[in-house]
């Protein structure tokens, strides 16, 4: 990130805050109402789908991103299957309780990087090893981290010749399934990228490895009309903002924030303090969405900022606003027990997802009327 774009986030940002804004000038509309979860299992479904039915549309939620995978009976790849996984007849049931609701559902595959987890390989890596971008580094017994390799989860090499073939046909068949025009790609988390002792990455900017992926990932989607979502944490400078490694980047990827295609819709998560970079996102010229996880307080800041940079900015502008999202990282089964006080998840201090949501959804309607 440049001095002029760091100048021009503290300049903005002090704007937007300006307490001359009145409740009156703020957008009544949120144009993203979202909500990203794991794909339920089999034996949830319907549990899940009632949940759409009774707390989702009521709360007018009209974005679901679903978290799926390899939780699908793939018919391209099945040797990518989990062992027990969504029937294409599973999926129509969300779909049409989400199209009786106009909600907008969008499945995720996790490409690039989260191809393992602590101390398991996903299914891509364990079915093509010959993808990972790192096979040297072995997957321990017993994860910890911080550890010797660096290890937080596996990426496959961007450049491998035969990768993509492979995930564009999950990408085009999970889509068909839920009859949708967008995909989430995921991309965060990318720790591992253009590694030295890669055959084909070795030397080449980590940026423009990225950003390529990025690109290439678009391109097919629009050969069918559809969008890209993705995470917005490796186009974030962790070291000039200080926002660090996890929700920023430390390995320079974030100068492929102008490498990437516009049209590529940002999602901006932030979990520990609601920081504004949504607003770097916009200035970039992209439509971004604010995503927090499991902290009230921070998700009522982070609305309340949202309703205020759309009341704040030029038309052009607040179009790139898109609205909120909230996310969840648990399984549907989890968070389902606990937002209906059969399993509570909260923590001493209220922290929770479940209390995130409800606290999210209370205070968009409160900005809105």
């Amino acid at each position: 990130m440049t001095k002029l774009s760091t100048s021009l986030i503290v300049f903005i940002s002090f704007f937007f805050l300006n307490p001359s804004f009145s409740q009156k000038q703020l957008n009544k509309e949120l144009p993203v109402r979202g909500f990203c979860i794991a794909a339920p299992g089999v034996e949830r479904v319907n549990d899940f789908v009632k949940f759409i039915d009774e707390e989702l549309a009521p709360r007018k939620v009209n974005t679901l991103i679903l978290r799926v995978d390899y939780n699908y009976q793939y018919k391209s790849h099945p040797e990518l299957r989990n062992e027990k996984a969504l029937s294409n007849a599973d999926v129509k049931k969300m779909v049409e309780v989400c199209r009786k609701h106009s909600i907008r559902i969008i499945p995720q595959v996790n490409l690039l990087g989260h191809q393992s987890w602590a101390g398991s390989i996903g299914n891509l890596l364990k079915v093509y090893p010959q993808f990972d971008e790192t096979p040297y580094v072995k997957m321990p017994e017993k994860y910890e981290w911080p550890n010797a390799d660096g290890l937080y989860c596996k990426s496959y090499c961007p450049l491998h010749p035969d990768v993509h073939k492979i995930v564009f046909d999950l990408m085009d068949e999970i889509c068909d399934a839920f009859e949708t025009d967008a995909f989430h790609a995921g991309m965060d988390e990318v720790f591992y990228i253009g590694d030295d002792k890669c055959p084909r990455c070795s030397g080449h900017d980590k940026a423009e490895l990225f950003a390529g992926e990025v690109n290439k990932i678009r391109n097919h989607l629009a050969l069918n009309d559809r969008k890209l979502w993705i995470w917005g944490d490796r186009l974030i400078d962790g070291k000039t903002t200080g926002i660090g490694m996890w929700e920023a980047s430390m390995n320079n990827t974030h100068r492929s924030i102008d490498m990437i295609n516009k049209d590529v819709v940002i999602c901006d998560w932030h979990y520990e303090r609601p920081d504004q970079t949504a607003v770097y996102f916009a200035t970039k010229g992209f439509n971004v969405v604010t995503c927090p996880w499991r902290n009230p307080e921070n998700a009522v800041k982070q609305t309340q900022d949202m309703f205020r940079y759309r009341a704040s900015v030029t038309p052009v502008m607040k179009e790139r606003f898109q609205g909120m999202m909230q996310t969840v990282w648990s399984g549907a089964e989890q968070f389902m027990d606990e937002f209906y006080g059969g399993k509570n998840e909260t923590t001493p201090n209220g922290l929770s997802p479940a209390n995130c949501f409800k606290t999210m959804f209370a205070e968009i309607e409160t900005q809105s009327k």
